[in-house]
């Protein structure tokens, strides 16, 4: 797996969580998300896609960056209800995890502020999970501390409300689906050609 899939995957921690969003609020102009009335800007979100994408040395798109980045939110909400403890040590283990242990990509994160906030909020939403599921900063890659983890997150969350700005998409599973348009008349070219697809097997049936 690439450094890139790791990260967006948020060291395959929080990319489990199956959180429900409500999207009757909506956004106004400038934010591109709302989360449990925290607003995530579009500046935010671009500034942070550009530094990743430097740190990395491979694109990492804006949607990828919004949808790591609410995710980072929701748990931060968790942590706070939970009164979870993570320390600076925890975070730094969990981030060099996320990069795959590679020091040069880590230092590259480290030296660039966007970055290195965006990367340790990764680690620290990993941790988050691995304590929620009764492990510890050592269970990062126990796939059954971070399951349970990723359960009590979802339960945690379920009544948190997530708002896309609609040129990124919707909140769906956990994840932005950017095949969803935000217009009700306008399909996106992906859905569009899902459709098709589907109502020509139906025709053939």
């Amino acid at each position: 797996m690439s450094r890139g899939r790791k990260l967006g995957a948020l060291g395959a921690a929080v990319a489990t969580v199956l959180l429900a969003g409500g999207c009757a609020a909506g956004t106004h102009p400038g934010a591109a998300a709302m989360v449990g009335g925290t607003e995530i800007s579009i500046g935010d979100v671009d500034k942070t896609a550009q530094a990743v994408t430097a740190a990395l040395g491979k694109k990492y798109d804006t949607a990828s960056a919004l949808s790591d980045m609410v995710s980072n939110v929701l748990v931060e909400k968790v942590q706070q209800q939970k009164s979870i403890t993570v320390t600076p040590a925890e975070t730094a283990v969990a981030a060099k995890a996320v990069v795959g242990g590679d020091q040069q990509t880590y230092e590259k994160f480290q030296a660039d502020s966007v970055a290195r906030d965006f990367l340790n909020q990764v680690g620290t939403a990993a941790i988050v999970t691995a304590k929620l599921g009764g492990g510890t900063v050592e269970d990062l890659q126990n796939q059954a501390k971070l399951q349970q983890g990723s359960v009590a997150l979802r339960d945690a969350m379920k009544n948190v409300d997530v708002t896309i700005a609609p040129r990124f998409g919707q909140w769906t599973d956990g994840r932005i689906d950017s095949a969803v348009s935000g217009s009700l008349s306008v399909l996106s070219p992906q859905t569009a050609a899902q459709q098709k697809a589907a109502q020509q097997q139906q025709g053939q049936g």
